[in-house]
């Protein structure tokens, strides 16, 4: 099967918001997705947006995306790249899509002169763990991720 890997555009933002909807499912948080299709195209896609996302097609059917932006590590003095998302749907895993959409983002890592590229995976998510390691990527277990969101970023924003 032929495999395209592309930059998205606004023309994609239907099926980026289903895709996102189906790995919240996956991830047992599909009530935690409050953003529409819409909000993806104006967000994601805007003049100003520093977020990037790329599209994987397999047989000229959209088959999985990633999302990700530029970090920052003030200990390397470099920029990074932190991938926020990283989707295939179920009837294309196992073609290689997952790989190629990061392979994708880790040669714009190198490209840019990058220190690092970054992502959180669900503790549980054992399919994804075993890919990650498979592909030389190290857990970082002496951090911990926190979040401040909704009502209590508000809060403590006052």
């Amino acid at each position: 099967m032929s495999m395209i890997i592309r930059q998205a555009t606004p023309n994609d933002a239907q099926a980026i918001y289903d895709m996102i909807y189906e790995l919240a499912v996956y991830e047992k948080a599909p009530e935690e997705v409050v953003t529409t299709p819409n909000e993806i195209r104006e967000s994601l896609f805007a003049a100003d947006s520093k977020t990037e996302a790329l599209i994987c097609e397999i047989a000229g059917k959209i088959a999985g995306y990633a999302v990700f932006f530029t970090s920052y590590s003030t200990w390397l003095g470099r920029n990074g790249i932190y991938m926020e998302d990283l989707y295939v749907s179920p009837e294309f895993r196992g073609h290689g899509a997952g790989k190629a959409l990061l392979k994708t983002i880790a040669k714009y890592a190198v490209e840019r002169r990058c220190g690092r590229l970054e992502w959180s995976v669900l503790d549980w998510n054992q399919p994804a763990i075993d890919f990650y390691l498979s592909i030389g990527a190290a857990a970082q277990s002496e951090w911990v991720r926190y979040r401040l969101s909704g009502d209590a970023l508000i809060n403590f924003s006052k």
